[in-house]
């Protein structure tokens, strides 16, 4: 049995005809930068989150990567040296990367226990008169509670920026990430819900006036060809990955479902296993299932790791280490939960081609492995 935490020649060998077609079309056509291909997938992106619940008009650009997306997403709401935006410090780094690279400082405050997303408790007292914007982290494909966290920004008139780079397909109430906040950020690397055959990106917001700053900045900052009226930066989604988004966007839905009926099948085999914590669903949340990631004992851990490596089960510590203790971004942060997850998390096979046979044989080597590092113990 060959399994792997993300099965990318599963998902090409169900999909080639179509990318063959759709790269085929790119390329008789000619149009690699921006073009049509690029506007079909940015309406198609708009109209999916649309279908999913939106209450308002979505708009959607299609951008590099999705650090970009996070980057141009803070330019647009004016953030910049002196500012402050606050994070989740259990997180990949480019959520603090892209307000570094602006000028600003991040600021990091701890994530609830159970969902691993940013604590709304705990903001009141991280907001400060320098505070630019909040980026809450739908983390491993469940949303945060934008709701408590816009409760707090609101009427402090700071914006909501959703790190939904591991969330597409995720919904708080019924609303999609993306519509929740002030702006969404998406990337589209392989491995993503929603990914492309290299890098890739989008920005989404339903305030159309905002929109329009995104698209500005993205291109240069030009309203107009040769006509540059703000700082830009050149980030673009190439019409090559846009086909091939366009292809796999068709095919979300069902892979969805896949992820969610895995993760079932997985939370019933960790029924009852004492040293496994399986991740929590909060009621308001439709969890998409980037990850499937466990909480087991943080001296066992990493031993269960190898032993499952020796029986052929991969898995992946996301993240070993928090922002708040790498030295970019080094802060006397008081993190507890984060830390404590950064200890004990640990990601299983995760991916929409799993058969029942893989779920089974993934589930049966870790109540195996625990019992061993029990007895070696």
């Amino acid at each position: 049995m060959d399994l792997q935490m993300v099965d990318l020649h599963a998902q090409i060998e169900a999909t080639r005809p179509e990318i063959d077609a759709a790269v085929a079309a790119v390329l008789d056509r000619g149009a690699f930068v921006r073009g049509p291909f690029v506007a079909a997938f940015e309406a198609e992106l708009a109209a999916y989150l649309t279908d999913l619940g939106a209450s308002s008009d979505v708009f959607a650009l299609g951008v590099g990567n999705g650090t970009d997306a996070l980057q141009i997403a803070l330019m647009a709401l004016g953030v910049g040296p002196g500012d402050e935006v606050i994070c989740p410090a259990f997180t990949f780094v480019a959520t603090a990367e892209a307000a570094a690279l602006l000028g600003a400082t991040p600021v990091f405050v701890d994530v609830e226990p159970d969902t691993f997303n940013l604590d709304p408790s705990l903001l009141e007292d991280a907001i400060t008169a320098r505070t630019r914007a909040v980026v809450p982290v739908h983390l491993f494909g469940q949303c945060a509670d934008v709701a408590a966290i816009r409760a707090v920004c609101d009427p402090l008139g700071v914006p909501v920026v959703e790190d939904m780079a591991q969330a597409i397909g995720a919904t708080w109430d019924g609303e999609p990430a993306g519509t929740l906040g002030a702006v969404g950020t998406l990337s589209f690397y392989p491995s993503k819900n929603l990914g492309a055959f290299g890098d890739g990106g989008a920005i989404v917001t339903t305030d159309a006036d905002l929109a329009d700053r995104v698209r500005q900045i993205a291109n240069h900052g030009a309203a107009r060809k040769y006509h540059h009226t703000a700082v830009g930066v050149n980030s673009r989604l190439d019409a090559l990955q846009a086909g091939i988004l366009s292809v796999h966007l068709r095919h979300l839905p069902a892979w969805t479902d896949a992820r969610r009926a895995a993760a079932a099948v997985y939370d019933a085999a960790f029924a009852g296993l004492d040293d496994v914590i399986r991740p929590v669903r909060r009621p308001e949340a439709r969890h998409v299932f980037h990850q499937y990631t466990i909480r087991v004992p943080a001296g066992a851990r990493d031993a269960l790791a190898a032993d499952l490596k020796a029986r052929g089960v991969p898995t992946m510590v996301y993240y070993p280490e928090p922002l708040h203790r790498m030295a970019p971004y080094r802060s006397d942060a008081d993190l507890p939960e984060t830390d404590r997850a950064c200890a004990e998390v640990l990601s299983l096979p995760m991916h929409p081609h799993l058969s029942a046979a893989d779920i089974a044989f993934v589930a049966d080597s870790v109540r195996e492995s625990l019992e061993a590092v029990r007895v070696a113990a």
